[in-house]
Order: C-alpha cells, then sequence, then structure tokens
C-alpha cells in the first residue's frame, strides 16, 4: 500500500542501523538499583500499586481513545487464550502510548509488559512503572531469577505479558523492524500461547495527524515437535511475518525515516 505524506509531517529521524535509539529521555542511562523488588509481598504497596494501575487505564483510555484515536481489530482472538496467561508482542510506536495501550488492551484482567531499566529514569513515570505492572529486565544474571518467579506469578493469574521486541521507540514508524529470536525464549520455556498486537496508523476523516488501528492474530504456539532453538526460530518467524503483512495497513506517513547513507 502507499503511504500518503500528511501535511504536518515535520519532523525527520536519521538512524544507522534498525537498533538505534532515536528518541532520547532524561537519565537515559538509569539501572536496577540495588535491592530491586519485582514481586512485592507488602500489603501497603499492593493496595498503593493497585490504586495507581486503575487510575492509568483512566488515564490510558483518555490518551489512546482521544488523542490517538485507537481502534482495535480483531481482538477477539485473545479470548483463545489457555489455562494460564498468554505472551503478546508488538511494534514500539509511541513513547507513553505503549505504556498505557497494553492497559487498555488487558481490560478487565491487568497487563504486565516487560520494560528496558532505562525507563525507570523517566521523571515521574518511570517510578509509577513497577507499580503499573512493567516487569523491568534484569541486569544481573543472579536478579533473573526474581524476575521470572514475578512473570510466572502473573502468567500463573491469567494474566497477559507484553513485550516490544523491537526494543526502541519509533514514533509513528510504519513498518515491523527486525527483532531478536531470543524474545520468544518466554512462551517457549513456558509453552504458552503468543499473539501478534501490529500497531498500524491510518488516515483519519479530519485531523491530518493519524488514527491508531490495532490488529491483534493468534494465538501461535510453540511447536513440541522441534528442539527449543528451533522452537523460538519458528515462532519468531510466524509472528514477525503477521506483523508485516498487517503493517501494510498502514496507509500514512506522519514521521519521516532516512538512513544516514542518504
Amino acid at each position: 500500500m502507499t503511504l500518503v505524506m500528511t501535511k504536518r509531517t515535520s519532523k525527520v529521524f536519521t538512524y544507522h542501523d534498525f537498533d538505534d535509539d532515536v528518541v532520547f529521555t532524561k537519565n537515559q542511562n538509569a539501572t536496577i538499583p540495588e535491592g530491586y523488588i519485582w514481586l512485592h509481598q507488602n500489603w501497603f504497596y499492593r493496595v498503593t500499586a493497585t490504586v495507581v494501575y486503575w487510575v492509568a487505564v483512566v488515564v490510558s483510555f483518555v490518551y489512546c481513545r482521544l488523542y490517538l484515536r485507537t481502534s482495535f481489530r480483531n481482538k477477539r482472538c485473545l479470548r483463545t487464550q489457555g489455562k494460564r496467561g498468554a505472551f503478546i508482542y508488538a511494534n514500539h510506536t509511541q513513547p507513553l502510548g505503549d505504556a498505557l495501550l497494553p492497559m487498555l488492551v488487558a481490560i478487565p484482567r491487568r497487563a504486565y509488559p516487560i520494560a528496558e531499566p532505562a525507563n525507570l529514569g523517566i521523571p515521574i513515570v518511570g517510578r509509577l512503572l513497577a507499580m503499573g505492572g512493567a516487569l523491568i529486565l534484569p541486569a544481573k544474571l543472579s536478579q533473573m531469577i526474581q524476575f521470572q518467579r514475578a512473570m510466572n506469578a502473573r502468567l500463573d493469574q491469567h494474566q497477559r505479558v507484553f513485550i516490544y521486541p523491537e526494543a526502541h521507540v519509533w514514533p509513528y514508524y510504519t513498518k515491523i523492524r527486525p527483532f531478536p529470536v531470543g524474545a520468544f525464549h518466554y512462551p517457549v520455556a513456558a509453552d504458552l500461547p503468543s499473539y501478534s498486537m501490529t500497531i498500524t496508523y491510518q488516515k483519519g476523516r479530519l485531523l491530518s495527524r493519524p488514527k491508531q488501528v490495532v490488529y491483534f492474530d493468534g494465538p501461535f504456539m510453540p511447536d513440541k515437535s522441534l528442539p527449543r532453538k528451533q522452537r523460538q526460530q519458528k515462532l519468531h518467524d510466524q509472528i514477525h511475518a503477521q506483523m508485516v503483512t498487517r503493517s501494510h495497513q498502514s496507509n500514512v506517513s506522519f514521521m519521516t525515516y532516512q538512513h544516514q547513507s542518504h
């Protein structure tokens, strides 16, 4: 599909490769503090976190539905989720929207997105991420046990874990970037279903800023007839291909991305 350039396309992002950061925040190199807790048992913290989460859900509804004009397609496929939780893979195209969108998708359950430690450095929001359900990727191997225990606890609660495998946010980018096979270790290890959540941008009737249309597909199950590494590869290939197909629904370009060689 041919992309139409909007009249308000005003920003040009220059990149060297698909792993580049194009959006920078204060404290970009923030790390996980000593004594960080992934799974809190303190009742006061848990009550406070619940209140924070549902306030964030209201913010999510206002920001996504009214500002980004988000709508969903084929969301009913998520009803096929099994007895435990599931993993949802999405392209990363909104600095704030991608933190809020999972909350809207997961209702009436809670969303648990996997996030990079750098997100802890975002003023105000960074401090609330964990309360909002974010599972911060461990910086040390010794912390992996706590991280994995927290993830398994959420999956046992029939919750959904959201993963942005492209890692870095590229605002309003309409294609699917390469992402690592290692991101599919989690559903293979847990033998749980995965879904794709492809964010596209389409021309609206009134505003020059495009509306956000999100497509869901799945479930994709690990192929247990294959060795573990090949299971990850097959799952990666299936979800990446499906997201590429759905990305063709984008019909408007709001930001310009230019390779350094140009």
